[in-house]
């Protein structure tokens, strides 16, 4: 089955994903995962990609979806694939469904987390990264030293400027402004979509999920 996931930052897309992956027996793609993996292993569209990234520019739709068709054409995704961040946009989703008409592939379910902003700004608002390995932390302050980090020196709890409360809202209009259309192409095209209630425990929403994919 293949399963496109929707959702605002700090919903707990990430997570979800390889749960579902897990459940489904299928591999979570990410759209930076396969571009840097394509990068380094210096395919053709890897390289092309690689000379937007060295000169500061976006990698285009255009050929992120070549990238894309790549790996879901590979072996490996004969059975599905669980795609994280492969659609933000109208163009995305537009250029996905013309990747999976010429593998002669459908989408299984379009899954849409839903949860209230002001629940993302105090989530995201209390998170913490080692600023020497980027690990992630939930609930820790400042200033700690993380005691595990695999970097030496070992690296301190900072704060990132995105997980300021203005940034957090900022990212969320950025966010609704994006997908809210996307939403809407998928109901006006036939889209398999639903929404998922993404409050509760980890557990709790891996329950929701493995039903709307038919799994409970």
């Amino acid at each position: 089955m293949l399963v496109v996931l929707l959702g605002p930052p700090g919903c707990g897309k990430g997570t979800q994903g390889e749960r579902l992956a897990e459940a489904l027996g299928v591999p979570r793609i990410s759209t930076g995962d396969v571009i840097r993996s394509a990068m380094k292993a210096g395919t053709p569209l890897g390289l092309e990609a690689k000379a937007f990234y060295d000169r500061g520019d976006l990698v285009p739709d255009s050929l992120i979806m070549q990238i894309i068709r790549e790996v879901l054409a590979a072996p490996e995704q004969a059975r599905g694939a669980i795609l994280d961040g492969v659609v933000r946009t109208v163009p995305q989703a537009e250029g996905l469904s013309d990747v999976l008409a010429g593998l002669g592939k459908s989408l299984g379910r379009v899954l849409l987390f839903e949860i209230a902003d002001e629940e993302l700004v105090g989530r995201l608002s209390s998170r913490t990264v080692c600023d020497a390995c980027q690990f992630p932390f939930a609930g820790r302050q400042p200033g700690e030293l993380h005691a595990d980090c695999a970097k030496e020196p070992k690296g301190h709890l900072v704060r990132r400027k995105d997980d300021e409360p203005d940034a957090i809202r900022n990212r969320l209009k950025v966010y609704h402004a994006q997908t809210a259309p996307v939403v809407a192409w998928y109901r006006a095209n036939g889209g398999p979509i639903e929404s998922a209630n993404a409050l509760g425990t980890v557990d709790e929403v891996t329950a929701r999920l493995r039903k709307a994919v038919g799994l409970n």
